[in-house]
């Protein structure tokens, strides 16, 4: 516990800081930390890096490094078909050295991971997007906080005793409590001191932390769900008393996207 503090207590500084430099500070570090999830998600599958993967990583880096440009619909559909095609050659042309799990990973680890951490990007270079990024650390890392103290205290009930036997039932409604009362805190600062938003952002913002602290527990329990079928109980060692990449950000994952589209269809309510 003492070196997972201490772990969090050095992450954290650093990400805040790529967090308020945003632009091309914040896309090396998300490209940064889907290079390493990646490569975290493809040696838990397959065991080793194989061929296929590269496909996969290069595909990621394409994607976040022009994260910038827009483009019409139907180019990134041709460029998902493209790269789908490629990949799945490789069970003819490489059918003795790889397995539909090699190629499959290979597809799911783009949308997972760097798809996913993208959003972050695209969050924090919106409008008023420097007050709209931390949302998803806060709903993701205040969940398991939340979650983890009440546990401890007054957990009995197990949420899911084969993927998670920690989790209990008193613990995810206590992240989501925690959650809520934060972001609800939060959405206040942002109307109160910064003039963004309407007189409701307290409740607006508590109900988006309800719904955060469930996706964050969801993204968790998926992460969870997938170590088990692999047989792993990390899958890295990059943060100390944390794991991997993605043993940290993996509420992250799920988060990102949930408050981009609460940005992009809600800008009437919340600006």
């Amino acid at each position: 516990m003492i070196i997972r503090t201490i772990s969090g207590i050095v992450g954290l500084p650093i990400l805040a800081l790529f967090l308020i430099l945003g632009g091309p500070w914040l896309k090396s570090g998300i490209l940064f930390l889907s290079m390493v999830g990646m490569f975290e998600f493809y040696k838990a599958i397959s065991k080793k890096i194989m061929p296929v993967h590269f496909f996969g990583f290069l595909a990621a880096i394409l994607y976040i490094v022009f994260l910038d440009i827009k483009i019409e619909l139907q180019y990134y559909e041709i460029s998902i078909m493209i790269f789908t095609l490629c990949v799945l050659s490789f069970t003819v042309f490489m059918y003795q050295k790889i397995n539909i799990h090699d190629v499959c990973s290979t597809i799911m680890g783009v949308f997972y991971i760097a798809f996913m951490l993208g959003n972050i990007y695209l969050i924090r270079e919106s409008e008023n997007g420097i007050y709209m990024v931390w949302l998803i650390f806060i709903c993701a890392f205040c969940s398991d906080t939340g979650a983890y103290f009440t546990g401890s205290a007054i957990g009995k009930h197990k949420l899911t005793p084969v993927l998670s036997p920690k989790k209990t039932y008193e613990g995810a409604i206590g992240g989501i409590l925690f959650t809520a009362i934060v972001c609800g805190f939060y959405g206040y600062c942002i109307y109160e001191f910064w003039h963004i938003g309407k007189e409701n952002m307290f409740l607006l913002y508590a109900v988006l932390g309800v719904i955060g602290s469930v996706t964050a527990q969801i993204g968790d329990l998926v992460a969870s769900s997938i170590k088990r079928f692999v047989n792993i109980k990390d899958y890295g060692k990059i943060m100390p008393g944390h794991g991997g990449v993605l043993d940290r950000f993996d509420s992250v994952l799920f988060t990102s996207p949930l408050i981009f589209i609460f940005i992009s269809i809600g800008k009437e309510v919340i600006f």
